[in-house]
């Protein structure tokens, strides 16, 4: 079986004394010494990373790393825009699966700040429909128009969908390297100025940079010394970037779909899974998934969204986005699914610090999406 035995995260944030290079070296070799291996045992590395050749002016990252690593093995640079870092996971595992005795590093990162808004905003809407990006039509907008068909198919209001940033924040004050560390309100949330309508600027996640890594192997003599969570499953599903060609708007194909493939692989079933990372990079889209994975009926997100709203755990044991989600940890896209993954790997095995559940999880599940619901990564962990 496949499992990951190491992980680390650089701090999430605004880090104008670092650049991407800085953010990868660390992850990889603080992912390394996590479980003790040296970069002489890896065999492979699976790069997330969308923007290098936007922001950085940097392609054939695959070369750049190796260079950086001072390694000769394969390097493979994966983008999937903001599934970068789910799909260098899938990726990795999908390798591992077809070579015995390897073990390997998924390593994702970006680095955001460094460029004006407008410049990022071009940047991320290049992962949108051309269509829609010739009349303007922005990230925010495209989960704006989202949330705008949810709210009014299913009766909710904009507080229904403030709660999950509540949650979210309450979360992220316990994560010393997210990038927002501080509690919010729903009344913070309706107060702070729209984006997109209903979309306001607590309900959407940050511009951030940081970089993360895991380390995935099938040597059972790693996994026997070091903390180890086994990879049930990790699928992935696309659907049309168009939001026009879409066959529905209240939910996400791509997550259904993927999720379904996840559980049959895996031979689990949602009431297994005791801890989640969802991809809210806007509070609809936690809503969303979690209808769109099986855990909600559709049309009840809304007020199951409110229920959970500053509380840890909701109905049915079921705790999500212990790290503050991208909401309050932050979102440098090609770490962001790297991260999710990570951060069950740390509560399942005990070593998640202040953000540790009361009772240790025994399933979690990560869910990654890019190009808002152009492809979407599902990966299912256990002990």
């Amino acid at each position: 079986m496949n499992s990951i035995i190491g992980y680390y995260s650089t701090q999430f944030g605004e880090l104008w004394k670092k650049s991407l290079d800085n953010l990868l070296i660390e992850s990889f070799n603080g992912a390394l010494s996590q479980c003790n291996i040296e970069k002489e045992q890896i065999d492979a590395i699976f790069l997330g990373n969308m923007l290098g050749g936007l922001v950085d002016s940097s392609l054939l990252l695959e070369a750049h790393i190796a260079e950086l690593l001072e390694v000769h093995i394969p390097v493979y640079r994966v983008e999937a825009a903001c599934a970068s870092g789910g799909m260098a996971v899938q990726m990795a595992h999908e390798y591992l699966l077809a070579h015995k005795d390897s073990t390997v590093v998924a390593l994702g990162g970006e680095k955001m700040t460094d460029v004006s808004a407008e410049h990022i905003t071009q940047a991320l809407a290049t992962a949108a429909s051309p269509t829609e990006q010739a009349v303007g039509l922005t990230f925010p907008g495209v989960y704006a128009l989202l949330a705008q068909i949810y709210l009014k198919k299913y009766h909710y209001t904009e507080e229904h969908l403030a709660a999950i940033s509540v949650k979210n924040h309450s979360h992220g004050v316990l994560n010393e390297k997210a990038h927002f560390r501080r509690y919010v309100t729903v009344d913070d949330v309706l107060d702070s100025p729209y984006i997109a309508y209903p979309l306001k600027v607590l309900d959407s996640s940050p511009i951030s940079d940081g970089a993360a890594a895991v380390v995935m192997t099938n040597q059972s003599s790693l996994t026997k010394s070091s903390k180890a969570a086994t990879i049930r499953s990790s699928e992935v599903a696309t659907d049309t970037i168009s939001l026009a060609k879409r066959g529905k708007l209240d939910g996400l194909l791509a997550t259904e779909i993927a999720g379904k493939k996840a559980f049959k692989t895996s031979g689990l079933k949602q009431k297994d899974i005791n801890i989640m990372e969802v991809h809210d990079c806007f509070s609809i889209g936690e809503i969303l998934a979690l209808e769109d994975l099986g855990f909600w009926k559709k049309g009840q997100g809304g007020a199951q969204a409110q229920e959970m709203a500053g509380h840890v755990e909701s109905k049915g044991n079921l705790i999500v986005n212990t790290s503050g989600g991208l909401k309050a940890a932050g979102h440098p896209v090609g770490g962001t699914g790297i991260k999710q993954i990570g951060e069950i790997y740390l509560q399942l095995t005990g070593q998640a610090g202040k953000r540790q559940v009361a009772s240790v999880p025994t399933c979690g599940l990560a869910h990654n999406v890019g190009g808002s619901g152009g492809v979407a990564v599902v990966t299912i962990l256990s002990t």
